[in-house]
């Protein structure tokens, strides 16, 4: 954790780099996962990224309610 804020502060443009894919990355292998669980029922191609940001959504609605 500390070599990530020494990251920040020395090269920042790295570190947003860096962040993004790992955000990318981690996006991708959710969306994979959930094509997998989804893949038998013959749903269409876009239901596992609708699956995953509803998750995503109910997530954050429920961190702004426990505020």
């Amino acid at each position: 954790m500390d070599y990530l804020r020494r990251m920040q502060v020395e090269r920042p443009v790295l570190y947003w780099v860096a962040l993004l894919v790992a955000f990318w990355l981690a996006f991708r292998l959710v969306l994979f996962v959930a094509a997998l669980i989804l893949g038998p029922f013959g749903l269409p191609s876009w239901a596992p990224i609708v699956v995953v940001l509803g998750v995503l959504v109910v997530v954050a609605r429920r961190q702004q309610g426990s505020r």
